[in-house]
């Protein structure tokens, strides 16, 4: 009699339990990727004993970095020990010819791969390390019916075979993909929650890529790249804020910041953006969140003077929009600094600091020096913030007219 298994699945797992040819699971660490198929793997030869599925990496030297203690963790959590016999190898089903074999795509040639041609599914961990060559000889091999493989990675590069694989396969009906990451795992450690904040305030350019499941680009490409941090910090001591503000258009955020400068360095302390913002409750949003603004200069985009005249009269009667800056200009003038300081609270500013970067040439991979137009709303009211600073040091030749 086949024990009634009780399985917690999280919410972004749900498409994945209908049956689909190719099933992917990628994301950041945390996100329970492993857990999930290490689950369903149990249950698939709980219910048929003579479902037979092979584990696979790219390279696997040692069992020790296979899934299989996983495996073997879960069905003890599951309670269905008495269904499986467990060796140094694979583990077996009782009461038929299910198994489960874990095995290295490096180890097979086109003749060797034949041996799985029987296997019902093939779940291929740390997928992102799949060669192009092991996908061609994997993929016609599970030819059973009903057949499925599971892939389950964090992304690294976005031109890796299992991504470019997964993205071809978009809108086919035989595929699906799920996107996951830590904050998606109602079942997470807090333990990890920690780890995870810990590495977004003191490696927050990485954070990303080890965390989210972004593709891990050159660091060279990011324009504030190792010069920026996040941490908690009193404003004692720091002098007078400065205040920026960059107007939004259509899908772009209403922005404002709330920035001090001292012992040459860049603090964000507030800020505040909202999508869709209409200009008759952009002064009450501003100042619900940044205290005290009103009273202070706000140096804003002057390409909106209708905006900043509005303003003016409506909450925000210090308002000005100054002459515009070049925009590398004001780039230069913040990489000056020594290190720039990010508040805990600035999230959206964090996240335009990680992600603000140069174009890179599609054909050679060079990065060129011109900077995407993304990713830079906060630091557009950052680089209005300092605009009598930025003027002051390089005189009137950043100034366009």
């Amino acid at each position: 009699m086949t024990p009634p298994l009780q399985i917690q699945t999280p919410r972004w797992a749900l498409p994945l339990l209908y049956p689909r040819r190719y099933k992917g699971a990628k994301g950041g660490r945390g996100s329970g990727k492993s857990h999930f198929f290490a689950e369903s793997l149990i249950e698939a030869l709980v219910l048929d004993p003579n479902k037979q599925a092979v584990c696979i990496r790219e390279i696997q030297k040692s069992l020790k970095f296979s899934a299989k203690k996983l495996i073997e963790d879960k069905i003890r959590a599951l309670g269905v020990v008495d269904y499986f016999e467990i060796t140094l190898t694979e583990i077996r089903r009782k009461g038929g010819t299910g198994i489960i074999i874990f095995q290295g795509m490096q180890d097979h040639t086109a003749e060797s791969i034949k041996s799985l041609e029987g296997f019902d599914i093939a779940w291929v961990e740390e997928a992102q390390s799949l060669s192009a060559h092991s996908l061609e000889l994997l993929l016609p091999t599970i030819r059973a019916t009903g057949s499925e493989i599971w892939f389950s990675w964090n992304p690294d590069q976005s031109d890796d075979p299992v991504d470019v694989y997964f993205a071809a396969l978009a809108g086919d009906e035989s595929a699906v993909c799920i996107h996951a990451n830590y904050p998606d795992n109602p079942f997470l450690p807090q333990e990890l929650a920690d780890e995870a904040e810990r590495h977004r305030r003191m490696k927050p350019d990485t954070f990303g890529h080890v965390w989210l499941g972004e593709y891990n680009e050159l660091s060279d490409r990011y324009v504030f790249s190792g010069r920026w941090r996040i941490a908690d910090f009193e404003t004692e001591g720091l002098g007078d804020p400065l205040h920026g503000m960059d107007f939004g258009f259509a899908n772009d955020p209403t922005v404002a910041v709330m920035v001090y400068v001292a012992n040459n360095r860049l603090y964000i302390r507030k800020d505040c953006g909202k999508v869709g913002l209409d200009l008759d409750d952009t002064a009450k949003f501003v100042k619900d969140r940044i205290d005290g603004i009103e009273k202070y200069v706000i140096r804003a985009d002057c390409a909106r003077p209708e905006s900043i005249s509005y303003l003016k009269r409506h909450g925000l009667p210090r308002i000005d929009g100054p002459a515009k800056l070049k925009i590398i200009d004001g780039i230069e003038f913040i990489k000056s600094f020594d290190e720039v300081i990010i508040h805990t609270e600035c999230k959206a500013t964090a996240e335009e600091f990680r992600k603000y970067s140069y174009k890179v040439d599609k054909r050679t991979g060079d990065i060129l020096p011109d900077i995407v137009d993304a990713w830079n709303h906060y630091i557009d009211s950052i680089r209005y913030a300092l605009y009598a600073m930025i003027k002051g040091s390089a005189g009137p030749s950043l100034l366009i007219y």
